[in-house]
């Protein structure tokens, strides 16, 4: 620096960048560094530092990708506890938080630390229970954390070893391969920089393979190689667009670079680059295509489009299983062809098969059982009523009930052991609040809560739940009182305006049949009182199908079929009703469900230590005044048969299974009213993001579907059903109403009205034809009928219409036939 430089190129690693960025900000030149990776040297504290490579910001976010892709919950981080080491991993960590991940564990160890430390590093994260490793160190460090690993048999089946892009670089700058190398590395998982295959990368590698056997060089390089050779032309470029745009180099001494007293840095010989900041945007504007592909920064001074392979190491190499850029997340297909596309949606993220170490292709589940001695800390309620759940118990395990029974089966289907212990949690006096244990369980008081813990949404924002073995929800049960005969039970039936517009078609359909019949059959007719004694007989003997009378015409046919089917349906439907009302024993109470329990002023009970509280008082708005905490099924059936005049309760809410039990010990005298107005189920709480809770889900579905959750149902929940009918406090809930008629009655009266409108058509037009008849014609027929003294038919009244349409159908069609004969003769006389 004492040479008056305009740039510098490098360090290798973050550390030393860190120290040099310090000076080089005092001496305004850029630092253009190809191996220092630490993502927190981007920061405003150093301006001068430029990256010339990929930041680790964007590795560790790629690993976290492959965590979520595999679907693992928790890692082991082990990291040299350096800069380069502690921001990548810290980086790491909040990357994986974004995908519901974490790092459960972190292993750091000191530069250079010998095999023994390293080993003791390694024993200690193997009792972990998380079994996938990320290793970021340095290459000098690396290979013997494998070393000590497959001499602590950490490298077979059912670990995991991702490794950053410290590994590929030590790969790729080694030719040929160790063997030795390649056995301790089987199945590692790696990422290296991802770098285009172009024309001038291949140029490279072609003058650069001619050069190693001209010259013994180096047998290999790695990506950094490629990076560094783009520092440099990177730095050439902007040298030259500098002195094309006329920039000057020029130096200056800095007044507070002096020399101290025994100092040996000689930091007066020091100058300050007058055109750092100017050279600084040059480099910052550069775009151009080098070795690593395209060398552009954004607005972080970071390279443009980060991106690396995924390899999966196997046999004396690695392959390829995919890529990971910032643009589309993993995929197979190369990011410099995803670039013109649509970002990938996750779904849509895919990588190759991955040999995994043991030589294993099934996707390891990512953690066992720990081995650290630590049985898993289980809170079970001490209950003080409904003990066939889960109870306090004197012989091991301590405790028992259907709970825990579904439990240890579901336990006793997992592929591995899981010791575990018992703790009561609560006085044994009353129910514990079961938010608490909920919440002791987030607290990390607990591992895990086995016991009727109803699933709702409050809960499991603390902790996970698994899969519901058994399934809940609140209902309302209420004291019943059965209903007693009546002496008018026949009319219960059907409702008020169902029996009168039954009645009311019954006469309308009779005065139908009447007006159609009456010109054509004798037996509707006669005199005034003999023809309404005759509607009203006609219309209610066709409600047993034993009418007298025939019908004659067409149209009081169709109308009496249209009728006489819905008499049908209305006779079948009355008997299955009043069958019902008089065999079977109904029951009745004066609260009709979760609605008409909100709107009363009554007490309502609730089980001590249940959600129901909460619920009733935050979501369905109830006073807590209203509320009693029962502790027991003795209090239940106390306070319901006291009422809430006698200092009881109306009714009780709570879970369905606690309440078909307690009406189950009652022998029904308590019956639930109403639907189950919430639907919940009970299961298993975990931690979060606990790896059990997903296995023991799985265990909970197998055990259902072979049966066994059934059995042990049986075993504990055999009780009598409580199933008769549930009728309203007015007994109205079973009869029937007009609403499920209204279509009958609507098809018979359309047929009633269509079937008038043709008769009196008919009838209008025979009337209109009488109309021009000539006075010795209608003499003729005041003759013939002896109705002297009447109105002749050219008046056309109503009474002259009502008294024709009185007539019977066959005296006018004589009439018709006589005047149609008569009207031919004077026709055949006149011709002659």
């Amino acid at each position: 620096m004492e040479n008056e430089v305009v740039a510098a190129i490098g360090p290798q690693s973050s550390g030393i960048a860190h120290v040099i960025s310090h000076v080089v900000n005092e001496l305004n030149v850029p630092l253009l560094s190809f191996g220092a990776t630490d993502p927190t040297l981007t920061s405003l504290q150093y301006p001068y530092f430029l990256r010339t490579t990929q930041s680790d910001y964007y590795q560790m976010h790629a690993v976290a990708d492959l965590v979520e892709y595999y679907g693992w919950r928790e890692v082991i981080a082990i990291f040299v506890d350096d800069d380069y080491g502690r921001n990548g991993i810290s980086v790491l960590g909040d990357a994986l938080s974004k995908k519901r991940a974490k790092i459960s564990y972190k292993a750091p160890f000191s530069p250079g630390a010998s095999r023994s430390a390293i080993n003791s590093l390694l024993v200690g994260a193997n009792l972990m229970e998380s079994r996938v490793f990320v290793v970021h160190v340095n290459p000098d460090t690396g290979l013997t954390i494998f070393s000590v690993a497959k001499s602590l048999g950490m490298t077979a089946g059912s670990y995991v070893w991702i490794a950053t892009d410290w590994l590929p670089s030590v790969l790729d700058s080694t030719e040929p391969v160790d063997i030795d190398t390649m056995n301790l590395l089987q199945g590692v998982v790696a990422l290296r920089h991802h770098t285009p295959d172009t024309d001038l990368k291949k140029n490279f590698i072609s003058r650069w393979k001619n050069l190693k056997y001209k010259e013994n060089s180096p047998s290999g390089f790695n990506s950094y190689a490629l990076y560094a050779y783009d520092s440099v032309w990177l730095v050439a470029h902007a040298l030259d667009a500098l002195l094309n745009e006329g920039g000057k180099f020029t130096f200056s001494n800095d007044p507070k670079l002096h020399d101290t007293n025994g100092s040996m840095l000689n930091l007066s010989s020091l100058r300050v680059f007058d055109g750092g900041q100017q050279f600084l945007q040059t480099l910052l504007r550069m775009n151009f295509t080098g070795l690593s592909g395209e060398i552009r920064f954004d607005a972080d001074k970071n390279l443009v489009n980060p991106a690396y392979d995924v390899l999966n190491i196997g046999g004396t190499g690695s392959r390829r299983i995919g890529y990971w850029s910032n643009y589309s997340g993993l995929s197979v297909v190369a990011p410099e062809i995803l670039y013109t596309k649509p970002p990938n949606s996750s779904s849509n993220r895919h990588l190759y098969s991955v040999i995994w170490p043991g030589e294993i292709t099934a996707t390891p589940r990512g953690w066992v059982f720990p081995n650290n001695g630590m049985p898993l800390r289980i809170a079970v309620p001490n209950r003080v009523s409904y003990n066939e759940f889960v109870a306090k118990d004197k012989s091991p395990p301590g405790v028992k009930g259907y709970c825990i029974d579904v439990f240890e089966a579901a336990v006793n289907l997992l592929p591995y052991p899981v010791p575990h212990n018992y703790i009561m949690y609560g006085n044994g006096k009353r129910n514990p609040i079961y938010n608490d244990i909920v919440q002791q369980v987030a607290l990390n008081n607990f591992d895990a809560a086995v016991g009727d813990i109803t699933i709702v949404t409050n809960r499991t924002k603390l902790v996970d739940f698994t899969q519901p073995y058994m399934e809940s929800g609140l209902v309302v049960v209420a004291p019943v009182q059965k209903l007693k005969s009546s002496p008018w039970a026949f009319l219960k039936p059907f409702t008020i305006p169902m029996w009168l517009v039954t009645g009311g078609f019954f006469l309308f359909v009779g005065a139908v049949v009447w007006i159609l019949e009456h010109r054509f059959n004798n037996e509707f007719r006669g005199p005034p009182s003999q023809q309404l004694v005759t509607i009203f007989w006609f219309s209610f003997s066709t409600m047993f199908f034993s009418h007298r009378e025939n019908t004659v015409s067409s149209l009081g046919r169709v109308v009496l079929i249209v009728w006489l089917f819905v008499v049908l349906i209305i006779n079948s439907s009355y008997t299955a009703s009043l069958t019902s009302i008089l065999t079977v024993q109904q029951l009745t109470s004066q609260i009709e469900g979760i609605d008409s329990l909100i709107s009363s002023t009554e007490p309502i009970g609730v089980q001590d230590g249940s959600f129901a509280w909460n619920y009733l008082v935050d979501e369905l708005k109830i006073a807590e005044s209203r509320l009693v905490k029962l502790k027991n099924m003795e209090e239940y059936s106390i306070a319901l048969a006291r009422g809430p005049k006698g200092g009881g309760v109306a009714a009780i809410v709570d879970e369905l299974p606690y309440i078909e039990l307690f009406m189950s010990k009652t022998n029904c005298e308590f019956r639930t009213v109403g639907q189950e107005f919430t639907k919940s189920g009970w299961g298993f709480a975990f931690q979060r993001d606990s790896p059990l809770a997903i296995d023991l889900s799985t265990a909970i579905l197998q055990l259902s579907e072979n049966g066994d959750l059934q059995k042990i149902h049986n075993k504990w929940l055999t009780y009598n059903e409580c199933s008769m009918d549930l009728s309203p406090a007015d007994g109205g809930g079973s009869r029937l109403s007009l609403k499920s008629f209204w279509g009958l009655f609507l098809i018979c009266g359309i047929a009633c009205f269509l079937a008038l409108i043709f008769f009196f058509c008919r009838v209008c037009g025979q009337f209109r034809r009488f109309g021009s008849e000539d006075e010795e014609s209608i003499e003729e027929i005041e003759h013939d009928t002896s109705t002297s003294g009447r109105r002749t038919l050219r008046s056309t009244s109503f009474k002259d219409l009502i008294d024709f349409i009185d007539r019977k159908e066959a005296e006018i069609k004589e009439i018709l036939k006589r005047r149609n004969s008569d009207n031919k003769r004077p026709s055949q006389s006149s011709d002659g």
